[in-house]
C-alpha cells in the first residue's frame, strides 16, 4: 500500500522562501519513494511524501518550524493511494 503524508505551513508575511528552504533542509529518519515540495499564494509551502506502508504505520514526519517562521501551526494529513483513475 501507498501512503502520502502531506505537511502544510504558512509563512509569516514575506517569510515564504525561509520556510520553503527551511522545510527542504529537513531530513527524516527513514527515507519515503519520493518527496515533493510545493508553494501557493498567502506563503503557504507544501510537502507531501510517499512510503510503501499501512494507513497507520509509523513513519517520520517533518517537524514544526520556529513560531516566527509562521503564521500558524502546521497542519498535516495522511492519505491511502487508491491507484490512478
Amino acid at each position: 500500500m501507498t501512503v502520502a503524508l502531506m505537511w502544510e505551513a504558512r509563512a509569516a508575511e514575506g517569510r515564504s522562501e525561509e520556510l520553503l528552504a527551511w522545510a527542504r533542509r529537513q531530513e527524516l529518519t527513514e527515507r519515503p519513494v519520493r518527496r515533493e515540495s510545493f508553494r501557493a499564494p498567502q506563503d503557504r509551502v507544501l510537502v507531501i511524501t510517499w512510503w510503501d506502508a499501512a494507513l497507520d504505520a509509523e513513519l517520520p514526519e517533518l517537524p514544526e518550524p520556529d513560531a516566527e517562521l509562521m503564521t500558524r501551526s502546521v497542519h498535516r494529513w495522511r492519505f491511502e493511494s487508491l491507484g490512478e483513475g
